[in-house]
């Protein structure tokens, strides 16, 4: 236990967890001269020293209090500042959010780390050049998303609500709050109005269970109608009291009601019944599950290995060669294959791996090929075990001529077809990842980026390792951390499956410090393979 793992020089960083920020504002200066102020508000994050706006909220209607229905979600990093601010804006119908001085009602700077710690942040609201907006104020309310977090998806109608207006029938929307151990109230979602009618019908809409009951079945909830007023000024219709579980009878064919109850009514009226019948309609449940959680329920991770034979590695009898076979002393491909082989192996229940080489002229006819089995057998180029893999690739270095050039596309390509037959039988348990090791820039790129964005679609995930000392710059571009990567017709991928690392960052450090890197998004990539196949 005693070892202690050295950082990734290029790791991407652990996702510690994510969180669901909420926001409220009190006291907005009001720049309407008619009505109130319609806030919204903009969620700024910094990188490379820049704000980049990252989400919005929805505009509330001439409210200087409001309390948004919105909830932002961001990645916390445990070992990064991550600066955020929030800049509230009054918005101007059609024209969406202004960002011009006088619609701008204050801004505030905090970091993800501030929240967290504190959990409930209210700070001021501050104009350009420091001046504070007025008595304005800002409240973020921080939660953690816990592991095995699921979210449901609700969908409400009502029925003969009460009429709160003279000329027409009530607008009504629907706000469902949780009810904390402080008695305290959390907004989790407000519906959109249905105008002019008694008896509407909701869009359906999907909450977390942290967000909803805080994953606690028996927590009280509050549902409450309201009859929409353009001003602001709400017409209170009538609530109702429920729980998760009782909640849950909606599912199927079952339906669940309530009561939709005035509190002032049922005192003053003898025969008062309820303001209006709140029903469920349906509700889903959909669980999110973690990496872990596929591989006990018994997804395979099938390993490939592709050996870049081109003749820019030099002569493998040269010991300047990369290919060169030193007794005592593994070289640089063996080095990455073993490093990453040795964690897949763990995973891998056959412990059987596909090695495969490209760029090399082979036996017999000494033609060149971009897909060989690396032990000659077509039609089983798997090999016992990481050693099966390592003796396969000293043996078959005499009796082929490095050569050129280094397509990749094939290779991604053939492993897609395994994949692909793999996803047809319904099971899709096997998850193929191909470690792709290489000395140079890929020769195919548009090819590449081709097979790259068909494969996202599949089980599979590529980790690209350059070897040698070339310049991996245009490699950099396959792994999508720079922005999205798209085939040459500008198709995106579905998902970042691609992860390249090049060998000589980690020349000094262990073994295990290039496997971490290199299979840290594996993880990530399964889990997000498996969620866009649930639906």
């Amino acid at each position: 236990v005693g070892t202690v793992p050295e950082p990734c020089p290029q790791a991407p960083l652990a996702v510690l967890s994510k969180v669901e920020l909420r926001v409220s504002c009190k006291h907005l200066l009001d720049r309407d001269t008619l009505n109130k102020s319609d806030p919204c508000v903009l969620l700024l994050m910094q990188t490379q020293g820049q704000w980049m706006e990252v989400d919005r909220s929805e505009v509330i209607k001439s409210n200087l209090n409001p309390v948004f229905a919105k909830i932002f979600t961001v990645d916390y990093y445990f070992e990064e500042v991550q600066k955020l601010r929030f800049e509230v804006y009054d918005s101007h119908g059609h024209a969406g959010v202004g960002t011009h001085d006088d619609d701008f009602l204050g801004g505030m700077e905090c970091t993800v780390g501030q929240i967290v710690a504190q959990k409930r942040v209210t700070k001021p609201l501050f104009l350009k050049y420091g001046k504070f907006a007025g008595k304005s104020t800002i409240t973020i309310i921080s939660e953690e998303i816990s592991g095995n977090n699921g979210y449901v998806e609700l969908a409400f109608r009502a029925k003969k609500l009460d009429d709160k207006d003279l000329f027409s029938k009530s607008d009504p929307f629907l706000e469902i709050y949780r009810i904390d151990d402080d008695c305290s109230e959390q907004l989790v979602y407000r519906t959109e109005v249905v105008k002019n009618n008694l008896s509407p019908v909701w869009e359906p809409f999907k909450v977390s269970l942290n967000s909803l009951c805080s994953c606690e079945e028996k927590r009280k909830l509050r549902g409450v109608v309201w009859d929409y007023d353009s001003r602001g000024k709400h017409d209170f219709i009538g609530e109702f009291f429920t729980t998760f579980e009782e909640m849950q009878k909606a599912m199927g064919e079952n339906k669940v009601q309530w009561d939709c109850m005035n509190p002032k009514y049922k005192i003053k009226k003898r025969n008062y019944k309820n303001s209006g019948v709140v029903v469920l309609l349906d509700l889903k449940i959909h669980r999110v599950y973690s990496f872990l959680d596929y591989i006990m329920g018994g997804c395979q991770i099938h390993f490939t290995v592709a050996i870049d034979f081109t003749a820019s590695n030099g002569d493998p009898r040269n010991s300047c060669s990369l290919h060169y076979i030193n007794p005592y002393q593994p070289n640089e491909y063996l080095k990455a294959l073993v490093a990453v082989g040795e964690i897949c192996q763990d995973y891998d229940s056959d412990k059987k791996f596909s090695a495969l080489g490209f760029g090399a002229r082979i036996p017999p006819k000494y033609e060149v090929s971009h897909d060989f089995a690396i032990n000659f057998n077509p039609d089983n180029d798997e090999c016992e075990g990481i050693q099966g893999v390592v003796e396969s690739y000293q043996s078959c270095l005499p009796k082929i001529q490095l050569y050129g050039p280094t397509n990749v596309a094939p290779i991604i390509s053939k492993v897609a077809r395994v994949a692909a037959d793999e996803e047809r039988t319904k099971e899709a348990s096997q998850y193929f990842i191909l470690l792709i090791l290489t000395d140079g820039v890929v020769t195919d790129m548009a090819d590449t980026r081709e097979a790259i964005v068909r494969a996202s679609y599949l089980p599979m995930s590529i980790i690209i390792v350059g070897v040698g000392n070339a310049d991996f710059t245009d490699m950099q571009i396959l792994d999508g951390d720079d922005g999205v990567l798209r085939s040459p017709k500008g198709e995106p991928v579905l998902r970042d499956i691609v992860q390249f690392v090049p060998f000589r960052e980690f020349k000094n450090a262990s073994p295990t410090a290039l496997a971490k890197c290199v299979l840290a998004e594996v993880p990530k990539q399964v889990v997000e393979y498996y969620s866009y196949k649930a639906f």
